[in-house]
């Protein structure tokens, strides 16, 4: 994996703010992203499990999360590990998977419910027609009757609370061991609405995270207590001085919406060790050319990612005593940029994207994070970093014998010399050989 190609990761350093503490008080903001920055960040913390010694990703001091991010949020806080979370939501073969397809389903309680308005529009806009003769105003009438979301997210609510109530586990925020914050976004007042602190801890996690994911017009607002709730993005993109405010000392934050760079590839597809294989200097799609949707999402990610930025500037200048970290995807990230994640063979594609680029930032940084995490209590399990042949996959099973792992990498240099040498003569390149 080439460093153009690996996730960045930011940081701003600062003085220990943990003397005297057996333990140093670590938090996790979660950011949203759908069902694709679910894949990511899951990608990403599997990576990061596997790579940092001396974290429990189960047992942080404060965890927070913003749509698609609240539901791994909830899901560590609740002692889930990673890999547990992969194999529920990435790989779909457990008795605890999360089925993406559940959020398809049209909702037709808001249709029904917004027909049912359609006598009542129809006389107003007669009204209109006879009365003020504007036919732009009795136009006007039918927004009325639009549904709020064209899909149902009941189902989140009803599949997160089977998971959360199984022994164990706890769908009550007053009953973990652990902070857990899943912020959405009060829609009559647009004030941020930060469930699981005191006063909206009586809500259920299930429902919580319901309503943080509720993204507008996708999804119909959630009802709590009388109130509507829509995303939790609307209002902030990460949301983690809702830990910061009561005290961290090193703050992991991962954002997987980055907006897309079209200019020129200067990246190249890559194998598990991060060898560079093919297609530097190749020219990337336009996001015109995938159409309505690809140009949305770019004006989407560009605003998300614009208020991160400034909200992680804020951060640094508000929060002197807390160690800072960002990782999140490269800007010319074809893959993540028009991957569809409600396949499962994409899922696990995607996944395995964000392992190997965190893995990635982590060798190529090593020496600049072996110092600063050991601040923390934090060390880099260089064994685990520069297994060339660790995979998403595979990475839990046992280590292929010492022999066979010689000859592999063998094997791997022998194509990428060949590769070369047919990329000088011109011919077109070998394709990428990928071991598991």
């Amino acid at each position: 994996m080439t460093r153009r190609n690996a996730p960045k990761l930011l940081t701003a350093a600062r003085p220990p703010a943990h003397a005297g503490q057996s333990r140093p008080r670590i938090g996790l903001a979660l950011a949203g992203g759908g069902p694709l920055g679910a894949v990511y960040e899951v990608g990403a913390l599997c990576a990061l499990d596997e790579c940092l010694e001396g974290i429990d990703f189960t047992r942080l001091h404060h965890y927070v999360g913003v749509s698609a991010g609240g539901f791994i949020a909830a899901a560590l806080a609740n002692r889930m590990t990673p890999r547990e979370i992969s194999a529920a939501f990435i790989d779909g073969n457990s008795e605890e998977a999360f089925d993406p397809s559940w959020l398809m389903v049209p909702a037709y309680g808001e249709y029904l419910r917004r027909a049912a308005m359609l006598p009542g529009i129809a006389a107003r806009m007669a009204w209109s027609l006879v009365r003020k003769r504007s036919a732009l105003l009795a136009i006007e009438k039918l927004g009325a009757a639009l549904p709020t979301g064209l899909f149902s997210n009941d189902e989140i609510d009803r599949q997160i609370a089977r998971l959360f109530n199984k022994p164990g586990r706890s769908n009550d925020f007053r009953e973990l061991h652990t902070r857990l914050t899943l912020v959405a976004t009060c829609l009559d007042t647009a004030e941020a609405a930060p469930f699981g602190r005191p006063g909206w801890d009586h809500v259920p996690i299930s429902k919580a995270v319901q309503a943080s994911a509720a993204l507008p017009g996708l999804f119909p607002p959630v009802e709590i207590d009388g109130v509507h709730y829509v995303d939790g993005a609307l209002k902030k993109t990460m949301h983690a001085s809702v830990a910061m405010d009561e005290g961290i000392d090193l703050m992991l934050c991962l954002n997987p919406l980055v907006p897309y760079d079209t200019t020129v590839d200067t990246t190249a597809d890559t194998s598990a060790d991060g060898t560079a294989r093919r297609g530097a200097g190749r020219r990337l799609p336009r996001v015109a050319d995938g159409g309505l949707p690809s140009v949305l999402s770019q004006t989407f990610r560009s605003m998300i990612h614009s208020r991160m930025a400034l909200g992680m500037k804020h951060y640094e200048r508000a929060y002197p005593n807390t160690d800072l970290i960002l990782i999140e995807p490269d800007h010319r990230d074809t893959e993540l940029f028009l991957a569809n994640t409600f396949s499962y063979g994409q899922r696990r594609r995607m996944a395995e994207h964000a392992y190997q680029a965190t893995r990635a930032t982590l060798r190529e940084r090593r020496a600049e994070f072996s110092s600063k995490l050991a601040r923390h209590g934090i060390s880099l399990r260089m064994d685990v970093i520069d297994d060339p042949l660790r995979t998403l996959a595979r990475s839990g099973e046992a280590a292929e014998p010492k022999a066979l792992h010689q000859a592999m990498n063998d094997l791997r240099g022998a194509l990428d010399v060949l590769e070369r040498l047919a990329g000088q003569r011109g011919a077109n390149a070998m394709p990428a050989s990928r071991f598991p």
